[in-house]
């Protein structure tokens, strides 16, 4: 359990009772969800500590992950929409109305189609219901950024993660659905510090490590961190699913040190 440079003390992280946490290249590991993460994920809820994942990933991914995980809720396309799963239903909450967000996604996808050039959109596009995806694999950081910019002249908000650029049209991102996720979950605003932290990797995730007072970053996050204006607060030296194990074992070895006189 290390950290680059300066590690949470257990009295700064005593009271964390909610993990909020991007997935992609942060829970998985090049594309997968290794067992040792799984399990932390099962150790953070049996300790008391749930876990809430805020992806860029589809409506349909979210339904999977809300039924299947260990987790309080999940947030999906970049803000778009929250899950809870309460007696076996899954609650599916929209930032706006469905159909609003719904409309505005067929004119955006159709708005940026004759943009995409070599790229192509991301194969989970069909499960999504307010987002498009577009997959950056095999692409440049510049050619991703030209696209992305190209995106954002129509007016159109753009989040660039590990594996996609994002877009959507719509007042929202990961930080203002996970502010109403809290009110859900009943934390208080003046709570928020004290019970709340973040684990993310990537340049999407720069509202949430700036709203999130205990901010994590996992190692591979090191080539972007000059692109991030709030900087986490702790990285893993342990890139992806490894080092939020690390985090996680950070956060409950915290619940369990007594406090120093």
């Amino acid at each position: 359990m290390s950290f680059l440079g300066l590690a949470p003390r257990p009295e700064q992280l005593r009271g964390v009772r909610y993990l909020f946490t991007d997935i992609d290249d942060t829970l998985t590991t090049q594309g997968r969800l290794l067992p040792e993460t799984y399990q932390a994920i099962w150790d953070l809820h049996n300790a008391g500590i749930e876990v809430v994942p805020v992806t860029g990933g589809s409506a349909g991914w979210c339904e999977h992950i809300v039924r299947a995980w260990p987790v309080a809720a999940v947030i999906g396309e970049s803000g778009a929409l929250a899950m809870t799963l309460s007696g076996g239903k899954v609650d599916l909450t929209f930032w706006e109305d469905e159909a609003i967000q719904t409309e505005r996604q067929a004119r955006h996808l159709e708005a940026i189609r004759p943009l995409l050039g070599k790229f192509v959109l991301s194969a989970d596009q069909r499960f999504r219901l307010a987002d498009i995806a577009i997959e950056t694999a095999g692409h440049s950081r510049q050619e991703v950024d030209a696209l992305a910019r190209r995106i954002h002249a129509l007016g159109a908000s753009v989040a660039i993660s590990s594996i996609h650029i994002n877009s959507w049209h719509g007042n929202y991102d990961k930080r203002t659905m996970s502010e109403r996720v809290l009110h859900q979950l009943n934390v208080s605003p003046h709570e928020i510090a004290a019970s709340t932290a973040f684990v993310g990797d990537s340049r999407n995730d720069a509202p949430m490590f700036g709203f999130f007072s205990n901010a994590f970053g996992v190692a591979n996050i090191l080539p972007v961190l000059a692109d991030i204006p709030t900087k986490p607060k702790w990285i893993s030296s342990r890139p992806a699913g490894l080092g939020f194990v690390d985090i996680a074992h950070a956060l409950i070895a915290a619940r369990t040190t007594p406090p120093q006189r």
